[in-house]
């Protein structure tokens, strides 16, 4: 089976279709992180709700935590800039998929209004980005994977 997916990947990155596809949507994905992970690096709001609204709460309360907040905006400005590198594209796409997640999980339980639809299309986009790097990720799977049955 994987040796199926692995062939069809390769015969699907030296397709001009697919490598243009491909940058095209590391860049929208870095694009997605520079706005909000600039304000937060810079300590800045990211919103301006308030705090009786629950999107404007949570906001506040990650807004108050301080490093924490600056933490999560160099995260983000640094898998904008590894996702477009050609050489950590790969390294910024396995990082990005936590983020993704973890945004689209907070999106969907807070209830934002159609932002877990956009977050959803980023996942499906880094996920399609993991593929991508097909045979690098079974690669690292398999160290991972091997290193916990010793």
């Amino acid at each position: 089976m994987a040796q199926s997916l692995s062939m069809l990947t390769e015969s699907i990155r030296n397709r001009t279709l697919f490598k243009l596809f491909t940058w095209f949507t590391r860049i929208l994905l870095a694009l997605a992180f520079i706005p909000s992970g600039l304000k937060k690096v810079l300590g800045l709001r990211f919103t301006t709700l308030e705090t009786d609204n629950p999107v404007g709460f949570f906001f506040e309360a990650l807004y108050q935590t301080g490093f924490y907040w600056n933490f999560l905006g160099f995260m983000q400005l640094l898998v904008a800039l590894l996702i477009v590198i050609p050489r950590t594209a790969f390294l910024g796409a396995i990082i990005y998929l936590p983020i993704v997640i973890n945004i689209f999980i907070i999106v969907t339980s807070v209830g934002f209004k159609g932002t877990p639809y956009i977050v959803g299309l980023m996942l499906l986009a880094n996920i399609y980005l993991l593929v991508w790097d097909f045979k690098k990720l079974v690669a690292i799977l398999k160290i991972i994977f091997s290193n916990k049955q010793k």
